[in-house]
């Protein structure tokens, strides 16, 4: 038993003394986040110089999510049925020499371009439930992001937090960069394929 007092409190100093010593914050992107009991809930909001559809494209690109989001080693579609998908993901959530590996089957609801719910089938958590809406602002999208879950393990509730605002956050920016990566990328091929058709 005192080992165990003993490992949770250098796990707690570990996790503060990591998150206070992060430098770098995107203050722009909004995260909330409550340990209520055994529920956590993260609430984001984030505006996107992008349009709903272009922001949809990203969000909903399961199989290279791998691909622009570092704490994710694997992301495929498990199946396809109308509008629901059953999509895999494992990685690894690293904040400093802290890392918890993770991993989930999930049940996606999709309703273009509004709305994306999340329910998890099986996983290293006991529970997770999230929603994603998108909400066109002239030109811009804001994006409104929701997730109530139960972990497997005990997180240090003010440490904990940190940490968990810390990796919703960073995970939100790397989204954010594919969105515009991939808006630029389109906007300077448009061009060339309009010279190519000899349209000036």
């Amino acid at each position: 038993m005192k080992k165990t007092s003993l490992l949770l409190l250098v796990w707690s100093a570990l996790f503060m003394v990591t998150a206070l010593a992060d430098p770098r914050q995107d203050r722009d992107i909004e995260v909330k986040v409550k340990i209520a009991g055994e529920n956590v809930i993260v609430d984001l909001i984030l505006v996107v110089p992008a349009t709903r559809q272009e922001v949809w494209a990203v969000l909903t690109d399961f199989e290279h999510m791998a691909s622009f989001v570092s704490n994710l080693k694997e992301s495929k579609v498990v199946s396809v049925s109308e509008d629901t998908l059953k999509i895999f993901q494992r990685g690894s959530a690293m904040y400093g020499p802290i890392s918890f590996p993770f991993e989930s089957t999930r049940e996606i609801r999709l309703t273009p371009f509004d709305k994306i719910q999340s329910r998890m089938i099986s996983g290293n958590m006991r529970k997770m439930e999230g929603t994603t809406q998108l909400v066109d602002e002239g030109g811009q999208t804001r994006i409104i992001y929701h997730t109530d879950t139960i972990q497997e393990v005990w997180i240090p509730p003010v440490a904990g937090k940190l940490f968990i605002e810390h990796e919703i956050r960073e995970q939100f920016h790397e989204i954010r960069n594919e969105i515009i990566k991939r808006k630029r990328a389109l906007a300077s091929s448009i061009p060339a394929r309009s010279a190519a058709r000899g349209i000036w």
